[in-house]
């Protein structure tokens, strides 16, 4: 979809063009990013307070037993670095690396959930709404309105994560349970993050099967969208000065006419110079307007990237 240049938004309001491309390798790239923290996340608990016995001091234990418990468990399973916890007043008191996994899952929820949000705007209509991307029809949408296609996988995810997020909290709250020498409630952070891990699981493999697979963009409607914003004045505003570009915007605004006309109706600007400098698929790229001179282009294909 790198082809597709559409109209961007912030606050809701037109804004700048990007591409498809752009806007969904966005989405990638929070996924991404998650899935690393996550991983580093995991390293913490690779520190165990194994010989500590009752309050961590190790009475009882004998000497070098924790340590030699983590060396049986690196040999057991390969790839996680056991070791004794450098201070175990530290981990029995508290289970911070369990809180710290928790919040990760739960970015990932947070992404999740901005993206299927996203999803759903851009969805919506398909007559009356954005109407960029078509969703695959998994069932039928209404039973008194026919051909109507919901979001619905994205609606699951969104209340999926809710739940998730929700757990977040309670394993937050369990986290400051610890009193003295011991945190009592590692079944209460145990039970809620093996079970918001294994939800987010199932809504991702779901999202990908029900959705991802079967998305599609409106190419010609997003050419549509982006010919009549009024943002590409953007690129006139080195052009003329970011005045006369307000003016231009806001008569064209005014009198229902397109960008072009109306900087043609002030005298701003020549025909030929417009379409030089209002070229949205060169304010996609790198450099704005001034990275081509190239005419926009045709409609793209729908088909996915």
């Amino acid at each position: 979809w790198t082809d597709v240049v559409k109209i961007g938004r912030t606050h809701l309001q037109d804004a700048v063009p990007l591409t498809v491309a752009q806007e969904v390798g966005g989405w990638a790239a929070q996924l991404q990013d998650t899935e690393r923290r996550l991983q580093e996340s995991l390293a913490g608990l690779h520190a165990l307070p194994l010989g500590g016995t009752a309050v961590g001091t190790g009475l009882g234990a004998p000497t070098g037993f924790g340590e030699l418990v983590c060396e049986h468990l690196r040999q057991w399973s390969s790839g996680h670095n056991w070791h004794v916890a450098p201070n175990r007043f530290a981990v029995m008191g508290s289970h911070d690396a369990l809180v710290d996994l928790m919040h990760r899952v739960s970015q990932l929820a947070m992404g999740l959930h901005k993206i299927v949000n996203d999803v759903r705007l851009l969805a919506s209509g398909p007559r009356a709404g954005f109407g960029e991307l078509r969703l695959p029809a998994n069932e039928p949408g209404s039973s008194i309105m026919p051909g109507k296609v919901n979001p619905t996988q994205c609606e699951a995810v969104a209340m999926a994560t809710v739940q998730v997020l929700g757990q977040s909290t309670a394993v937050t709250m369990a986290g400051c349970g610890g009193h003295l020498q011991m945190n009592v409630y590692k079944p209460l952070l145990g039970f809620n993050l093996l079970r918001a891990t294994a939800l987010l699981g199932d809504c991702c493999r779901s999202l990908r099967v029900h959705l991802v697979e079967g998305l599609e963009v409106d190419g010609q409607h997003i050419g549509i969208l982006r010919d009549r914003s009024l943002m590409l004045v953007t690129a006139l505003a080195p052009e003329i000065g970011y005045d006369t570009a307000a003016r231009v915007a806001l008569h064209a605004h005014a009198h229902q006419l397109s960008l072009r006309d109306a900087a043609l109706a002030l005298g701003v600007i020549t025909a030929e110079r417009f379409d030089q400098v209002v070229n949205p698929q060169a304010m996609a790229q790198p450099g704005g307007q001034r990275a081509s001179t190239a005419p926009p282009p045709s409609a793209p294909s729908n088909s996915l990237p």
